[in-house]
């Protein structure tokens, strides 16, 4: 878990001022790992320390108290888990949350420790992200930062789907594509940027090598095209919505564009799981899970070189 400082950004923006409640350390059993943090607002609240008795009670006076507080499960709020939990208790107006622009956020009390001061040497010097942790009083947690770039080519009743189910996982930057402005929801969530084109194969080779893809337009063509970018601009995993039919139609049409069977062959298709279903959310949920087993870092497909002629 990190500190979601874009979150709090937009909490404290809407509802002007916001207490965040963090699980800031952890003994035996607890519903939550250390990191894991809700906000308060009046009237309202987003994220979750774990549920329960413990979190009802945080959230009741996260807007009247600050600081840290120690909680026995068991014996103090009658919950099963019977660990212990220290929470984190800060709140926010928008002068504070600017002043937390940096990668790694410290606070506590009194001076600052000289280990505190050395694991944030050790993240500015070396890339080191330290793990959120309580030290002598001191609370570190690095600022949340997507590890993999997304791009969902399509805003349809699947595309919509996805962000509902991968946008509040924190896991992805993504970049939400379609053929005009008209085609999002009204309101996309935080995290996403939706860039509307009206080619959209256009726009794959200005995406990074590195990022994965979604396709599943509205237009078999324009997923054809897709694909066909996908593979001469390279990526770290490739879905493709779509039939086995469908699928072998299209390995042709790139096998005749001069793409070898091993590059199509990574490129995923169908996606999802079928055992759980065709509704768009089954399908998001199937997706999810594939993405979130993929290892990134260790698998990736480089740029398929065509012919002149035929790129």
């Amino acid at each position: 878990m990190s500190f979601d400082l874009a979150a709090l950004t937009e909490a404290v923006s809407l509802h002007g001022r916001v207490a965040r409640v963090v699980v800031a350390y952890i003994a035996g059993s607890t519903p939550r790992e250390v990191g894991a943090a809700m906000l308060v607002w009046p009237g309202g609240q987003s994220g979750t320390i774990g549920g329960g008795t413990l979190e009802f009670q945080a959230a009741e006076r996260a807007l009247t108290h600050e600081g840290l507080s120690r909680h026995a499960l068991g014996p103090e709020l009658g919950q099963c888990c019977g660990g212990a939990v220290t929470l984190l208790t800060e709140q926010f107006d928008a002068a504070r949350v600017a002043s937390l622009d940096c990668d790694v956020i410290a606070r506590g009390s009194g001076s600052r420790p000289l280990t505190v001061q050395r694991i944030l040497d050790c993240a500015r010097a070396q890339g080191i992200t330290p793990k959120p942790q309580l030290v002598q009083g001191w609370m570190i947690e690095p600022v949340l930062k997507p590890e993999n770039e997304l791009w969902i080519w399509g805003a349809g009743h699947v595309g919509r789907a996805l962000v509902d189910v991968l946008a509040p996982l924190k896991r992805f930057a993504i970049t939400w594509v379609d053929t005009g402005p008209e085609r999002f929801p009204d309101t996309i969530p935080l995290g996403v940027s939706p860039l509307p084109a009206k080619d959209p194969a256009l726009l794959m080779a200005h995406a990074p090598t590195h990022a994965a893809h979604l396709i599943l337009t509205y237009s078999h063509e324009f997923d054809f095209q897709l694909c066909h970018g996908a593979l001469q601009r390279g990526f770290t995993f490739a879905g493709l919505i779509g039939s086995d039919t469908k699928w072998a139609r299209f390995r042709n049409r790139l096998r005749n564009l001069g793409h070898s069977d091993e590059k199509i062959q990574g490129i995923t298709c169908p996606i999802g799981q079928k055992e759980l279903g065709k509704q768009p959310h089954a399908i998001a949920i199937g997706v999810a899970s594939q993405l979130l087993s993929h290892d990134f870092k260790g698998a990736t497909v480089c740029p398929t070189l065509c012919s002149a002629s035929e790129a």
